[in-house]
Order: structure tokens, then C-alpha cells, then sequence
């Protein structure tokens, strides 16, 4: 297996690494920092306007209450967020545009458990599997049987639109198809270091703090379906043990949230592998105690479920009960938090046993 290597992400990584080290202090000037990594349904797909009515709703007011304060969102003082390019305390819409994801609960559980101040990382992009994009250093790039396939469907497809389009593209290379090999990691610890590095300009209210990685929670896996999922608890183990490598804290507590978009259904096929692979990381001796897999399909809205067959035809009805695709947990608010909530219990949990 060839490995993925470059100078400049070495010195980015240990620099992350120091900062991290460094700023692992316990005292009362301490904020504990996660990570929330994955891809789509990581960013969040729960529309606002929705929460928006299920809160004021009296069929559902009653599963958004701790998240609300005189008729209003909370808008905690003690937990922050940055998303990319977003960042501020911690309320709704912090998801993908006009949306809100895991982060909601997640949050609100870790502000509740914590008496220090709290900042999220999220860094999540769309589409970005585990094979391809969030693919981590230890694990090597595919053989080279595999990234020659690849280089001539590139190609191929070069040439076609080359053709089709009277233009004259370069055909891509080897070094083409190698570049985007774990990409998204390498953009997953730019983030982090930049948190580190300006989070007193982000945040002023947390000026003079030291920093403490406490957690990451992870949220992916259904482009991993289409020809990687048996590869793929081979991937996420060498994710897990790259990231605390990386960032210099060995038994980081590590939350998955294990994908459940079959909802009621059973899932089958490339679903079910993936599946089975994330449960599995929790019975790997080394990860026993300080990772735990949390089940999605269990967590499902039921209402969103029975009316999305009909969501054209009851459109209406639909926005006030979903707001997406099945790939995307329907949009609801409800499920979305749901999971965000048992993230952070499953993250107390490994928490309080690593005490």
C-alpha cells in the first residue's frame, strides 16, 4: 500500500499536535473542545422554519422546551460553534443553510454537563466518504489496480466531453487522481488548527483560556455504500487511531453515529456492512471504554416516516412535519435532535468512564 504523504500537512499536523498537548491543562480557565466530523447529515438538514413550528406546536412543543426560553431559542453563553465559515454561540441554524443539525442537543448536553465554557469544530462537507476524501494517512491509498481503473474512467470521460464539447482539456494523470485522497482529513485538521490558533478573535468572550480536545463525535457514511463498505471498518479504524495520533490525545473519546436511514425498515446490503462496521469499532479491545457507537434508526420520526411516501401530494402537511429525503433523515427536527441528544449521552458516558 502506497501512503499518503506531504511535507506541508506533516508540519500542520504537529503544530495541531502542540497546540493540542499544550493547551490539555485542567483549571479553572479551561474550555473543553469537540469535534463533529462526518458529512451531509453532519452539516445538519432540519429546517428552521420547522423547528420553528414543532416548538410552538401543541403536538410537539413538548420535545423542544429545554431548548427554549421565554418563547425564544436559547442562545447559550457557555457553548460556541464553528462551522467553516460560521461561527458564534451556540442556537439553532447552525446546519447546513437555513438549517440545523446533531449540534443543537450535542451542545446543549455538553454545556449542561460541563461547568467550563464549551467550543465545537464542525467540520463536515457533503458527499466526502470515508474511502476517498476523509481517507486518513495510515491508511494508504487504494492498490494500484484500483487508481488505475480510476485514472482511465478519467481520462475516458476527458476525452468524451473533450469530443462532445470541441474543447481541448489535458487528460488527467496519476498525480491528479492521487491528490484528492484524503483531502477532507487534511481540511478536518486545517480546521481545527485554525480554532486553535484564533479562537480569541472568534470568541473574545473565552480570551485568556486554554483549550482542551475532549471529544469527537463522527456522522457519515452513505457514500461509503457504492463499492467501499467493505473496506470500511478497516477505513474508520485507522480514522480513529489517526485522529488521536494526530492530535495528540490517545484515548480520545470517540462518539459515531451509526448511519440509520433505513429507519423502521431493516437495512440490507452496503447499508447493513457499513453498519455493521461502525458498531463494530466499539468492540476493538483497543477502543473498548473510549468508543461507542450509537444507533440512528432507533431514534426515527415515526409521523415523518408514515407521510413521506405522500410528500408531494401532501406538501403542505410535510412541511410541517419533515423538510428532506430519507438520505438525509427526512429533515426532521425531531430526529436530528434526537440523535444529537444521544450523541451526548453517549459522550458523558465515555467521559465519565475515562474519569
Amino acid at each position: 500500500m502506497m501512503r499518503i504523504s506531504s511535507s506541508a500537512f506533516l508540519l500542520a499536523i504537529m503544530l495541531i499536535a502542540i497546540l493540542v498537548s499544550e493547551s490539555f491543562a485542567q483549571d479553572s480557565g479551561t474550555v473543553k473542545v469537540f469535534i463533529l466530523a462526518g458529512q451531509s447529515n453532519m452539516e445538519g438538514k432540519a429546517p428552521n422554519k420547522l423547528l420553528e413550528h414543532q416548538a410552538t406546536d401543541e403536538k410537539t412543543k413538548q420535545l423542544f422546551e429545554h431548548l427554549r426560553k421565554d418563547d425564544q431559542w436559547i442562545v447559550r453563553d457557555d457553548v460556541f460553534i464553528k462551522f467553516l465559515g460560521r461561527k458564534g454561540p451556540l442556537t439553532i441554524g447552525y446546519g447546513s443553510p437555513g438549517r440545523t443539525g446533531v449540534e443543537l442537543e450535542f451542545g446543549h448536553a455538553m454545556g449542561n454537563y460541563f461547568d467550563e465554557p464549551v467550543i465545537l469544530i464542525k467540520p463536515a462537507w457533503g458527499g466526502h466518504s470515508l474511502f476517498k476524501l476523509f481517507r486518513s494517512p495510515s491508511a494508504g491509498l487504494p492498490g494500484d489496480e484500483k487508481l488505475q481503473a480510476e485514472l482511465e474512467q478519467a481520462q475516458k470521460r476527458t476525452k468524451n466531453n473533450n469530443e462532445k464539447n470541441n474543447k481541448n482539456d489535458p487528460m488527467p494523470t496519476m498525480e491528479d487522481i492521487k491528490k484528492p485522497y484524503g483531502s477532507s482529513y487534511r481540511n478536518m485538521m486545517a480546521e481545527v488548527h485554525e480554532t486553535y490558533q484564533n479562537f480569541e478573535t472568534m470568541f473574545p468572550e473565552l480570551e485568556g483560556k486554554k483549550l482542551e480536545l475532549t471529544g469527537f463525535v463522527w456522522f457519515q457514511g452513505w457514500n461509503d455504500q457504492y463499492g467501499a463498505e467493505d473496506e470500511y471498518a478497516s477505513n474508520m479504524k485507522h480514522f480513529i487511531n489517526d485522529v488521536r495520533k494526530d492530535l495528540g490525545v490517545p484515548k480520545l473519546p470517540f462518539v459515531i453515529g451509526v448511519m440509520g436511514q433505513n429507519g423502521s425498515k431493516q437495512a440490507k446490503g452496503a447499508m447493513l456492512t457499513i453498519q455493521n462496521a461502525q458498531l463494530s469499532m466499539q468492540e476493538i479491545p483497543e477502543f473498548k471504554g473510549n468508543v461507542k457507537a450509537v444507533r440512528t434508526d432507533e431514534l426515527i420520526d415515526k409521523a415523518a416516516e408514515k407521510l413521506y411516501p405522500q410528500w408531494k401530494e401532501r406538501f403542505e402537511e410535510w412541511q410541517l412535519t419533515g423538510g428532506d429525503h430519507a438520505y438525509h433523515y427526512l429533515g426532521s427536527a425531531i430526529w436530528f435532535n434526537r440523535i444529537g441528544k444521544s450523541m451526548g449521552d453517549a459522550m458523558v458516558e465515555l467521559l465519565q468512564n475515562n474519569q
